[in-house]
Formats: structure tokens, sequence, C-alpha cells
């Protein structure tokens, strides 16, 4: 005898899953908005910068505030570079970033391959001196290195800019253990093959480790270019200062701030980094999921 299901029967199957994709897709909704919420939140300040950048003077210091401008206009854009050298300002902010960088990363990833894949007697010691300066404040540091600075005469120069800052604790760190992740059975192939050790380095280390370099040149490029205090402290001539430093020049004498201007100014000098991330976020994202892993 066959069994007949009721029509009821048959549908209590389907009416589960119904209910499971509606709760699904209710909580994409939630985590979407809230996502927005928290993205608005944090654009807020950039949002802010670019309304006001396109703001008269009349608009910025009127009351009550008001976000969007009533009237568009260019005038701080124009008056940025009228008020201050602010194209020598930019190139110096790119050679001083840029410097930097480039000496990090060589001078970084020599060290982190040392104390990753050499085994020498005091590894240890020295990987713990790395680390333990990295709790050292800036600010303790600054003067006796500016006096070495300037016994040398840099002060006012690149070379006082850059070289002082050509190593850096966090980033031998950081490449460190990116390059512990790889397998040593590339380096002993190679050792077998007749490689020395920068052979090694060269040709096997940093190609496998182009991820975690461009995090690295990131990291310290953004740092570098927002950096306020460095210059100021090393530079005097206003032809020798950077993007950060040559706003504090806007100030007037009474400390009347045109926030216009400075806005515009703020707002040419975070150019270059959103225009650098947006190249490289694919690589950033991949060396942020794989650093330290084995």
């Amino acid at each position: 005898m066959t069994a007949t299901l009721s029509p009821a029967a048959t549908r209590r199957p389907a009416t589960a899953p119904r209910g499971r994709r509606i709760g699904r897709t209710t909580e994409r909704w939630l985590l979407f908005a809230a996502a927005l919420v928290l993205t608005a939140i944090v654009l807020l300040p950039v949002i802010v910068i670019v309304l006001t950048a396109f703001k008269p003077a009349s608009e910025i210091n009127a009351y009550p505030p008001t976000l969007l401008p009533g009237t568009w206009t260019l005038d701080n854009f124009t008056k940025i570079f009228s008020d201050l050298p602010f194209g020598r300002l930019f190139l110096n902010s790119v050679v001083f970033a840029g410097g930097v960088t480039v000496f990090a990363l060589a001078f970084d990833s020599l060290a982190a391959y040392a104390l990753a894949r050499i085994d020498f007697r005091g590894n240890r010691f020295v990987l713990i001196l790395i680390v333990a300066s990295l709790m050292i404040p800036f600010q303790a540091t600054l003067i006796p290195v500016y006096q070495l600075v300037a016994q040398l005469g840099w002060v006012n120069t690149f070379a006082g800019l850059i070289i002082p800052r050509a190593a850096d604790a966090f980033g031998i760190f950081f490449l460190r253990q990116f390059f512990i992740a790889l397998p040593r059975d590339l380096d002993n192939a190679a050792r077998i093959d007749g490689a020395g050790e920068f052979r090694i380095f060269r040709s096997i280390v940093l190609p496998n480790a182009v991820p975690a370099l461009l995090t690295l040149a990131i990291f310290t490029f953004v740092n570098n270019w927002n950096d306020l205090l460095w210059p100021l402290v090393f530079t005097t001539s206003p032809d020798m200062g950077t993007i950060t430093s040559g706003l504090t020049l806007l100030t007037g004498p009474s400390g009347i701030i045109p926030y216009g201007t400075m806005m515009a100014g703020s707002l040419i000098a975070v150019l270059p980094l959103a225009v650098m991330f947006l190249i490289m976020q694919r690589r950033f994202i991949e060396s942020v999921a794989t650093t330290g892993l084995k």
C-alpha cells in the first residue's frame, strides 16, 4: 500500500530553508548598514576637509557652520600656491618620504634576512635589543640625534632628514616575521648549487616577499609624509620644509588661521597617499593576511 503525503507535509521542508534565507538576507543588510555608518564616521574628517577647501572665507567663519558650501570656489587652491612655495614643499615631501622609504626597505630587509635565515651566535639577543628599542619614545632620542646631525652639518639638508631614519626597528621585525614563514628548503637548495647568502637574499627571498615589502613601503611613506615634528626640527629654511611643516607658516602673527587655504593644502597632500594605497591595496591586504603564518 502506497502512502500519500498531504500538501501541508510536502511544503514543510521548503519553508525552513526559506526562513533561513530571509534571516541571512536580513543579517547581510544589517551588516551592510553598520559598515556604511562606520565608514561615514571614519570618512567624516576627510569629507569636512574636501568641502571646506571649496568654501569661501565668509562661509567658513559663519555661524552656525554649514557642511555643504553655499558657493563653490577655487580661491583657496590658488591662494595656497601664492602664499607658500607649495610646489617646492611638495617636492621636498616626495624626496624626504620617498628617500626614507627606499633606504628603510634596503636596510630593514637585509637585517631581517640575517635575523630570520642565518643562524649566528647572538641572533636572539640582537632581536631582543631591536624589539626593546621600539619601547623608547621618539622624543627621547630627538635631541641627541639633532646634535649629531648639527655636528655633521646636515641641518637644512636632505641628508639630515633622510639618513637618521634610514632603518627602523618595526620594519626589521615586520620583515623578519614574513621571512620566517618562507620555506627554508629554498635556501638549502640554493646553497647546494653554490649560491651565497646575498644571492639567496636577492634571488629567492626578496621575490617571495613582495607583498610584505610593499606593505612596509606604504607604512613608511605615509608616516614620513605626515610627520610634522621631524621636518620642523631639522629644517629652518622654508625652502627645505615639507608640506606638513609648510602649512604651519600660514598662521598669521595674530594667530589667525586661514582654514580654507589650510584645508586646500591638506587635500592636495592627501591625494598622493590615497592614489598609492588604491594602487597597492591588493598586495597590502595579501600581506596582512599572510604575514606571520607558518
